[in-house]
């Protein structure tokens, strides 16, 4: 059965203290069905992605009744998902899996997550619980990101193995600073040179301030269908979400990857675009290659060479990725496929990135392991493909 993405929406990403999540999951759900050009009633399943609503304002188990409780789609059937930062992601393949089942002909997977808090340690907590707590220093993470620790133990490990220099880091935050300078609904909206953005307040070495996702709140949401738009279709030719086995490091995204690009009969150096979870910029490079987008040891040259613009040789994450656009996590995976959609109908204005036809989005969440590599909990990849 041939799957579609009808409608895609996101609303601007940043910290806003007078927003909620109801509000903002209703303005990306409504933007997303008016795109799709469907009447409400047609969507027959909602799949609603958060990750740290339980730990942030103490609402758990009913966040996505609650957030669509006065929109378009109460009384709607409504599934929550909580899957670390692939929430979203994974909401989008529970829609997938209605619509292939014969439930509906059309679902609808939105992703909403408000960070911001007077008290910024209830963030990094929130954060923190996305890891085997049984592990961890159980201040560590109300202190620093946690995250950030196993990246910044990520990008020296990177470094050294393939001989690339710290400035590669500072170039691949270049670049989607510089996406993110043209995306109206990125959180930051400043580019940087690589040389202000290796000299911000260092995190964890060799990590600097601009080379890190920031804490924010947003939402973003997806339309799912099997019927073909009369215009401007965009297909899911492939997708798939697996969870990790111990000590799979890096193994998990090219497992996942694998498994995506199998079932779109597709190779991973067919895509035009893609966007994926650069929650560092150390991990921009570390995923091309586990995706096989590129070859091992060949990321950095390409970031320093400035092929990872949106009219580069490989473009990623021209939506300014999780560091510039924002990583609200339970809406990322929503975000990321918006901002390919988009790409693919050609309305991205001056980040456009030419001609592209085949688009992939990659987004993982959480970690089962603290060692180096480290290894995730959860990824998914998407591809998808304008006709």
């Amino acid at each position: 059965m041939d799957l579609y993405i009808s409608g895609a929406a996101v609303t601007p990403f940043g910290k806003f203290p007078g927003r909620t999540i109801p509000e903002l999951a209703t303005e990306a759900v409504d933007a997303a069905i008016a795109d799709a050009g469907c009447e409400p009633g047609e969507i027959g399943f909602a799949a609603f992605g958060n990750a740290a609503s339980s730990m942030i304002t103490g609402q758990a188990m009913i966040q996505g009744q609650l957030a669509l409780l006065d929109g378009q789609l109460a009384g709607a059937q409504i599934v929550n998902v909580e899957n670390a930062c692939a929430s979203s992601s994974t909401a989008v393949q529970l829609a997938m899996m209605a619509v292939r089942s014969g439930q509906c002909d059309t679902a609808l997977a939105v992703g909403a997550e408000k960070l911001s808090h007077p008290d910024k340690t209830r963030a990094f907590a929130a954060l923190g619980a996305a890891v085997d707590v049984t592990v961890l220093d159980p201040d560590a993470s109300e202190r620093n990101s946690v995250f950030m620790n196993l990246y910044a133990a990520e990008a020296r490990r990177y470094l050294a193995e393939t001989g690339a220099p710290v400035e590669s880091l500072a170039h691949a935050a270049a670049t989607v600073r510089f996406h993110g300078s043209r995306n109206p609904k990125a959180q930051y909206r400043e580019a940087y040179m690589p040389e202000e953005i290796l000299a911000s307040r260092m995190i964890d070495d060799p990590l600097t301030l601009l080379m890190c996702s920031p804490i924010g709140d947003g939402a973003a949401a997806v339309v799912v269908t099997n019927r073909r738009p009369a215009a401007d279709a965009v297909a899911i030719r492939g997708a798939a979400l697996r969870s990790a086995r111990r000590q799979e490091g890096g193994g998990l995204v090219t497992r996942v990857t694998e498994l995506a690009f199998a079932e779109a009969g597709l190779r991973p150096s067919d895509v035009d675009v893609v966007e994926l979870h650069d929650a560092a910029a150390s991990a921009a490079l570390v995923i091309l290659e586990e995706m096989g987008i590129v070859g091992q040891g060949e990321a950095w040259k390409l970031a320093m060479d400035g092929q990872l613009r949106f009219d580069g040789a490989v473009p990623v994450n021209p939506s300014g990725g999780l560091i510039s656009r924002g990583h609200p996590v339970g809406a990322t995976g929503c975000a990321q496929l918006v901002e390919l959609v988009d790409q693919l109908r050609g309305r991205c204005g001056d980040r456009q990135v030419p001609n592209a036809r085949i688009a992939a989005a990659q987004n993982a969440g959480g970690a089962v392991t603290l060692d180096d590599p480290y290894t995730a909990a959860v990824c998914a990849v998407t591809v998808l493909e304008r006709r």
